[in-house]
């Protein structure tokens, strides 16, 4: 079973992510992403869907025209985990 991060872990996790903010509410972490219309943002979404089926770990997200909106979180964990922290870096790498 995937362990909820401590607070220590968490904190050293989100320390190296960009544009991703916790909720702590929430259990999980969120950014939004915006694109130059909704063919790029439909692209990233592609991209990230490959990315997610890979990891076995699938985001909570919506998309409006160019604005993709992502939200991690481990349901099995109660709130965030290493695998949130891994999908969030992955992520990040398709902007690169």
């Amino acid at each position: 079973m995937v362990e909820k991060l401590s607070d220590t872990e968490r904190e050293a996790g989100l320390r190296g992510l960009k544009g991703w903010i916790y909720d702590e509410a929430a259990g999980a972490i969120d950014r939004v992403f915006k694109f130059k219309d909704f063919s790029e943002a439909f692209a990233f979404m592609s991209r990230v869907a490959l990315a997610a089926e890979k990891a076995g770990h699938h985001p909570d997200w919506s998309n409006s025209y160019n604005s993709v909106s992502i939200r991690l979180s481990t349901h099995d964990a109660g709130g965030l985990s290493a695998r949130d922290i891994a999908l969030a870096r992955a992520i990040d790498k398709i902007l690169i």
